[in-house]
């Protein structure tokens, strides 16, 4: 389908694993269980202070990681060069720059633009760009977002605050053990001479999964 067929769709780009409706999806996995059991455990002889605990997450979750993959756009904004040996070959280009390991063995990037805007999901688990983005968002795991953002993926923008023009196409990516993708946002008009580190500020987490705009807006 060429660019024109795909204004105003929604576009799904499945992965293959096995479907399966599991009755126990809405419960945690079992290591998800133990880790929470030996939480409790912890908690109660006094051995770790919960608050701190979130504190330490929270880090991970919304700071450190997402700054690897905030230097990543930034620099993908600012050098064309970079930016047409990422959208060849992610994988490659991220491992030069150190962000590899276990959940970023295979990357791609895509891009939003004026006509196609993309979000992505793992429909059956939870499959995230660790090195890139760090520890994944709770909403990313649940169900109704796995399910939700293939079926209505406006809707599920509009819940976090994201309203496009209808002529733009939603491409939505689902996410296997063999690929994980990297939004590369739209830039912010009127940042045409910031640096690195001041184009690094505008990308969130979430514009680097689709739910969410660069610049917060």
């Amino acid at each position: 389908m060429d660019m024109a067929g795909l204004l105003g769709q929604s576009l799904f780009m499945p992965h293959d694993h096995h479907s399966h409706d599991d009755p126990h999806a809405l419960l945690p996995s079992d290591p998800a269980l133990r880790v929470k059991a030996l939480e409790t455990l912890l908690t109660k002889k006094g051995l770790i202070d919960p608050a701190a605990l979130d504190e330490i997450i929270d880090t991970y979750e919304n700071k450190i990681g997402p700054r690897n993959g905030a230097r990543v756009v930034a620099r993908a904004w600012s050098d064309p060069k970079f930016h047409a040996a990422l959208m060849e070959d992610a994988t490659a280009v991220v491992a030069d720059l150190g962000f590899y390991g276990r959940q970023g063995e295979h990357m791609m990037a895509v891009e939003n633009t004026d006509t196609v805007h993309n979000i992505v999901v793992c429909t059956l688990c939870s499959c995230y760009p660790w090195p890139l983005l760090g520890i994944p968002p709770g909403w990313y795991k649940s169900d109704a977002y796995r399910a939700r953002v293939v079926r209505e993926p406006r809707k599920v923008l509009a819940d976090f605050g994201v309203t496009l023009p209808e002529e733009t196409a939603v491409r939505v990516w689902d996410s296997t053990a063999e690929m994980r993708y990297l939004v590369i946002p739209k830039r912010p008009e009127g940042t045409e001479d910031l640096d690195e580190e001041a184009l690094m500020a505008l990308v969130s987490r979430d514009s680097m999964i689709g739910t969410g705009l660069a610049g917060g807006s």
